[in-house]
């Protein structure tokens, strides 16, 4: 009986040591297996990311690399303001080479799914031939990683210098292009070329990028308005020449480094030239007060309403206009015929000197290349009565704008220029009579701010501008078109006068829907009555003034 129980207390016992043992072994399994699982995800993840990295890795140790050096730099152009217009960066190309394709359609395929919007027509023939060509310049690092993924060994990235230019359009005809050898080829970007390649410091400019950008903005929108074949527009600083923007359309964008052709992108503000009209009646009065033959309250009494100059007639523009005027009245109302006689009364000689002298019959030394000559003719008799009223004498808008600038800013001498200038102060020459530019702002102020002027859309309350107005035909072989090219020159403010303002339309069109509010009195007009700078031009300096007003009061 004694050994049962001592049998019976052994097998229980042998049964509790095995049972105390094994539970702990089973937890134990379970634990290390969730360990195990979770270190082969992280295992998986960990290659599949690395093998990312050495395939990236790989491929771009095959791409052609490049720095910046001597031979490929050029430096950055800024704004007034220190923006960014210019500058050289290293971008990415990616191209593709057809020799190389495996499978054409998974190619294709996935270029569609990473560049939607491509033409895959044009993509498609250049993948049947032979030839390297470039799926896309200037990529970003997102879609060229997207690209490399791919795994497949026809793509091929570069690394290239390239010249952007952020602002796109908006300064295309200033700064101008370079070719693929780095050089200068127009604009500022050429006869700046040897500074841009050899100087570490930036080219900094006059220009103001936002004022850049509303006038050119109002450019574009009554260009499409008045349906004009092109337009330009300058701001100028009368004091010191500085130029705070210069606008032609139509423009281009810089960053595709096209080849233009078409005559049409003309820079319209400095290379192409024009006659006038009645913008040039404002340097035959002032060259007759600064002779010292008129004065402005000078009478013109029976003037005729045509004359005739060899074969060819002299009309007033609008029969309205008095026969008794004084010079004042002459400018304000825009008459030809009293604009030929004080021409007459100051002789070739002395308006063909004025003309030089203030820059606008003389050759012009500017920062760019694209700059025109005056055309030259022979004076004579008819020649001198057409000249005087603006008729039968080209120059360029640039030119006028320095000859505004001079006879309002107290008879000194400028020079325009688009660069800045590390010191402000210079010795000013004066070239004009003490009261010449008293007597001109004062007439030109009245020719906005009266009724019987004709750019009272320009009278924006707060500013005193003052102006002359000038629809000229258009010239062809033989005579003339019906083409118009409709300027108004602005000086603001009329009092202390700092800036020139040349709106320009060049073959503007009247338009039936566009509703004109007037300024200086109640009411509004629909549709354009006369295709005159009155309704034209000066309705777009007035716009302009109203938007930049605000900026040049507060920052100049």
């Amino acid at each position: 009986m004694a050994n049962n129980k001592e049998n019976s207390n052994l097998v229980l016992e042998e049964y509790e040591s095995e049972f105390s043992y094994q539970r702990p072994k089973s937890n134990l399994i379970v634990s290390f297996n969730r360990v195990a699982f979770i270190f082969f995800v992280f295992l998986v993840i960990s290659i599949i990311y690395s093998s990312k990295a050495i395939y990236l890795g790989g491929i771009k140790n095959v791409e052609k690399k490049i720095e910046i050096n001597k031979s490929n730099f050029r430096s950055t152009i800024l704004d007034n303001s220190g923006n960014i217009i210019a500058k050289t960066v290293i971008t990415n190309h990616v191209g593709i080479d057809p020799k190389l394709v495996i499978d054409k359609q998974k190619l294709l395929i996935n270029l569609k799914l990473i560049f939607p919007n491509k033409n895959f027509n044009l993509i498609e023939k250049k993948l049947s031939g032979k030839k390297f060509f470039y799926i896309h310049k200037k990529i970003s690092q997102e879609k060229l990683d997207d690209l490399l993924l791919l795994g497949d060994k026809s793509i091929i990235p570069e690394e290239k210098i390239a010249r952007i230019y952020p602002q796109e359009n908006l300064f295309s005809h200033i700064i101008g292009q370079i070719d693929d050898d780095n050089n200068g080829i127009s604009g500022i970007e050429k006869s700046y070329d040897f500074e841009l390649r050899k100087d570490n410091k930036p080219l900094q400019l006059t220009l103001d990028t936002n004022i850049q950008f509303l006038i050119r903005e109002e450019l574009v929108k009554y260009q499409e308005i008045f349906n004009s074949k092109g337009s330009a527009s300058i701001l100028m600083n009368v004091n010191n020449g500085n130029i705070l923007s210069m606008v032609s359309l139509p423009d281009f964008n810089l960053n595709k480094r096209e080849e233009i052709k078409d005559v049409n992108f003309i820079n319209r503000a400095t290379k192409a030239v024009y006659e006038f009209g009645s913008v040039f009646k404002t340097f035959t009065v002032a060259a007759g007060l600064h002779e010292g033959l008129i004065e402005t309250d000078t009478e013109f009494l029976n003037l005729e309403k045509k004359i005739q100059c060899g074969k060819f007639p002299i009309r007033e523009y609008d029969k309205k206009i008095p026969k008794d005027l004084t010079v004042e009245e002459i400018l304000i109302r825009s008459g030809n015929i009293g604009s030929v006689r004080i021409g007459q009364k100051l002789g070739i000689e002395k308006l063909k000197s004025f003309l030089e002298k203030i820059g606008v019959l003389s050759n012009m030394e500017f920062d760019i290349e694209e700059v025109a000559p005056p055309k030259k003719f022979v004076w004579g008799k008819c020649k001198l009565a057409t000249a005087a009223f603006g008729h039968g004498i080209s120059t360029s808008a640039l030119q006028v704008v320095k000859g505004y600038a001079i006879i309002s800013n107290g008879g000194f001498v400028i020079k325009p220029t688009l660069i800045k200038k590390k010191s402000t102060f210079e010795s000013k020459k004066k070239i004009l009579r003490e009261d010449v530019s008293k007597k001109m702002n004062s007439i030109l102020r009245k020719i906005v701010s009266t009724d019987i002027g004709t750019a009272g859309f320009a009278n924006v309350t707060g500013y005193e501008v003052g102006g002359k107005t000038g629809t000229a035909e258009k010239t062809i072989a033989g005579g003339y078109s019906k083409a118009k090219v409709n300027t108004f020159t602005a000086i603001f403010p009329t009092s202390m006068p700092k800036y020139v303002l040349l709106v320009l339309l060049d073959e503007p069109k009247m338009s039936k829907d566009y509703v004109y509010k007037y300024r200086n009195k109640a009411g509004s007009y629909k549709g354009t009555p006369f295709n005159t700078s009155g309704w034209t031009s000066v309705e777009i300096a007035g716009k302009i003034i109203e938007k930049i007003g605000p900026i040049l009061a507060t920052k100049y």
